[in-house]
């Protein structure tokens, strides 16, 4: 175990993390898109990209939330060891990852305060496959309108009726990752 812990970071760093941030930035600027992303290797049940998306986004400063089958000592240890996140609750956390169904209701996390919009949760999805059709979506980053598989509309929906508060969202899959953010509109 202690040899999968150390294994699965990025192994050129400074190349491997600016691709990666490149592309997390780029598909939440761009909702709908799906983008490529590379260079973790992160335990069983996490996705290449998923674990991309926390090697890039998390630090010692940055609370996780391990929903579900995402919640086991493999991706524990190798969180710990790569990115030094702690581990807490949903109430609590700034990143959550897991499935749609692991990582409901949604009301458990953060959706910041007026004074901090910023303090809300970015969950980290984790599907069975990401496609550019499903549900519509209008707003920033987007021309006229952007499509999205996503798992429901009613949630997203609702998530963007607290705009400026509500959750971010990034959908996994593989080695590909997609955005919404909480100013998209969903139809």
């Amino acid at each position: 175990m202690l040899a999968d812990t150390l294994t699965g970071g990025f192994s050129d760093p400074a190349v491997q993390s600016a691709h990666a941030f490149r592309a997390v930035m780029e598909a939440m600027a761009r909702p709908g898109t799906v983008q490529d992303i590379a260079g973790a290797e992160p335990p069983a049940p996490l996705s290449k990209a998923a674990g991309a998306v926390l090697l890039t986004l998390c630090d010692t400063d940055t609370p996780v939330y391990l929903a579900g089958a995402a919640d086991c000592e493999e991706v524990r240890a190798w969180l710990a060891f790569h990115t030094g996140a702690p581990l807490v609750g949903p109430s609590h956390c700034m990143f959550a990852v897991g499935s749609w169904a692991e990582l409901g209701p949604l009301s458990r996390y953060p959706i910041g305060t007026s004074e901090y919009p910023d303090r809300s949760a970015t969950l980290i999805v984790e599907t069975a496959q990401i496609a550019q059709s499903g549900a519509t979506l209008k707003g920033p980053g987007i021309k006229d309108t952007a499509a999205l598989s996503l798992p429901e509309l009613a949630a997203f929906q609702d998530n963007q009726r607290h705009f400026p508060l509500g959750l971010d969202f990034f959908f996994t899959c593989e080695n590909q990752v997609a955005a919404l953010p909480r100013s998209t509109e969903v139809f």
